[in-house]
């Protein structure tokens, strides 16, 4: 199981780094559909994150796309929630974390589906360090109670403030192992952790990620890409939301 668990998390990363988001999001429903618990699965993911996407930032920051004064002020506030985020998730019922998942689900699905920036290309430079950190607070805090790294809250956000998409995936891909690092080194003082599961899973997303992030600035359809990712995410909505009735 571990094996097959592996190559989808290899092409998970692969497609979800397209939109700079974080696998875990897909990967945790994945584990889920295979009976492995939420409270093993979060901390894989949240690893995982952190491996996978710290690839995809180096590779950003050696050819020099990444905007570090946008992401600063998130990856601060991300980190430190994500950590009250996990300790948090240990007096929420697994009902109720399902149901918080299923609605980031569709939530992310939704935005990445429907949301459009605005025409033309005078994208927003300025840094707004107070709304940016209320971003990172809330992105940190649902990455640490559901395991997500908090990507899919992230992404929409700044789109809707109107930063330039591409520079959205780098700063996504950028702060997001911050706070799924926090989130995981909080879990494993608490509890335990399939090692075997999270480092298979974990090298196989190092991979995709690379190479997707390496594809998303080849001049690849943002909009094709938006569309794969909300189509995916709004299918592992409903399959997860079965579970609630």
């Amino acid at each position: 199981m571990e094996y097959y668990l592996a190559a989808i998390s290899f092409f998970a990363a692969l497609i979800f780094s397209l939109g700079g988001v974080g696998a875990a999001i897909i990967l945790i429903p994945i584990m889920d559909s295979f009976g492995i618990p939420i409270s093993v699965a979060k901390p894989v993911g949240l690893f995982y994150n952190t491996i996978s996407l710290t690839g995809a930032s180096v590779n950003n920051i050696k050819n020099k796309r990444l905007d570090f004064k946008l992401g600063i002020p998130i990856i601060i506030f991300s980190f430190l929630f994500a950590i009250v985020g996990a300790y948090l998730s240990k007096y929420i019922a697994s009902h109720i974390v399902l149901l918080m998942f299923v609605s980031f689900l569709l939530f992310s699905g939704f935005m990445f589906l429907f949301f459009k920036n605005k025409k033309g290309t005078n994208f927003r430079e300025e840094i707004l360090y107070f709304p940016l950190s209320v971003i990172g607070a809330v992105a940190g805090l649902i990455s640490g109670m559901l395991g997500i790294g908090g990507g899919g809250i992230i992404s929409p956000l700044l789109l809707m403030m109107g930063f330039n998409p591409k520079k959205i995936t780098t700063i996504t891909a950028f702060v997001v192992p911050f706070s799924s690092l926090s989130g995981f080194l909080t879990y494993w003082s608490i509890g335990a952790v399939d090692w075997r599961l999270l480092i298979l899973t974990s090298l196989a997303g190092v991979a995709g990620a690379t190479i997707g992030n390496i594809f998303m600035q080849k001049r690849l359809n943002p909009k094709i890409v938006k569309k794969i990712l909300a189509i995916i995410l709004l299918i592992m909505a409903v399959k997860m939301g079965l579970k609630l009735f």
